[in-house]
């Protein structure tokens, strides 16, 4: 059943990649993800209000939210840091780098989750998950010859750079998503419901340092219904993530994987919207991609 609530992820986080590129291009990059969380925030803020009005009826439906101890909150704030800091580079990277370069960078997460997983909760990968994940890796550095023909320099180009750590750091939020849903019991609305809270708060403050006080960038945020959609996407694709996290069965490093099937969305239907260049030549790696996602899956 964990495989497919990953699934399940991997289709909304798809229609979250393309929502997002839409929202940050030609905008202001920091108001945008502040909105984004902000919209995921009161997706969720009726379970909260429901929990402390009718908290009989919201056990009935499974969507309580449970009082959890400030120790607690510490280790969600610790997350709540984790991936501040990996969208504030992703969404500045997906301003300036094609949506079809982005996404499969993106996509080598499970490469960082995968390694973790094997040292940090002692998941054994077989033989075919091993040729699934140099199969990827090979397929990320065809990815970056493509991106040249683009005007996209892999070595000097400092957004590349910046996806680079924000898929690292969104891969260690992911290792550090099963410490806390199934070491630490907690349900999933209650992590993302206090996550987005803490998330909001330190995007508040980035924000009073670098954008309210210009005049110039406030005028130059341009609203767009494709910001509130991708905090709701989000949440979605995250409630599925960690429902499927709290079978004791389900491994990190598969579930992982499943998640890159969104690429599929992104990267086909994203280059025809979005008009990018080289949509042909990136199928190619786009299949050794989804191929050794295939042999991780079926392993």
């Amino acid at each position: 059943m964990w495989m497919y609530l990953g699934l399940l992820s991997a289709l909304f986080l798809g229609l979250h990649n393309l929502c997002k590129k839409h929202a940050v291009q030609d905008n202001e990059v920091f108001p945008v993800l502040l909105g984004t969380i902000s919209a995921g925030f009161l997706l969720i803020l009726p379970f909260y209000l429901g929990t402390i009005w009718y908290p009989e009826w919201m056990i009935e439906i499974g969507f309580y939210i449970t009082p959890v101890s400030w120790k607690i909150h510490g280790f969600i704030f610790i997350k709540s840091l984790i991936m501040a800091s990996s969208w504030v580079l992703a969404y500045q990277a997906l301003k300036h780098l094609p949506i079809t370069i982005v996404t499969p960078i993106r996509s080598t997460g499970p490469f960082f989750t995968f390694i973790g997983a094997i040292f940090l909760y002692q998941e054994k990968p077989t033989f075919l998950q091993w040729i699934g994940f140099f199969l990827i890796i090979l397929s990320v550095v065809l990815y970056s010859k493509i991106g040249k023909k683009e005007g996209i320099n892999f070595k000097r180009n400092k957004w590349v750079f910046a996806i680079i750590g924000a898929t690292f750091l969104g891969a260690s939020s992911g290792l550090y998503d099963k410490f806390l849903i199934q070491k630490l019991s907690l349900n999933p609305q209650t992590l993302q419901f206090w996550f987005c809270f803490y998330t909001v708060l330190i995007l508040l403050l980035i924000l009073s340092y670098n954008w309210f006080p210009y005049k110039a960038k406030r005028k130059a945020f341009k609203w767009r219904w494709s910001i509130p959609a991708v905090g709701v996407l989000l949440q979605t694709a995250d409630y599925f993530y960690f429902k499927a996290l709290e079978d004791p069965e389900a491994l990190i490093m598969l579930l992982s994987a499943i998640k890159r099937s969104q690429l599929l969305i992104a990267v086909v239907v994203g280059g025809l919207i979005f008009k990018e260049q080289n949509k042909r030549k990136k199928l190619i790696p786009l299949f050794g991609i989804l191929l050794g996602v295939f042999f991780i899956l079926y392993a």
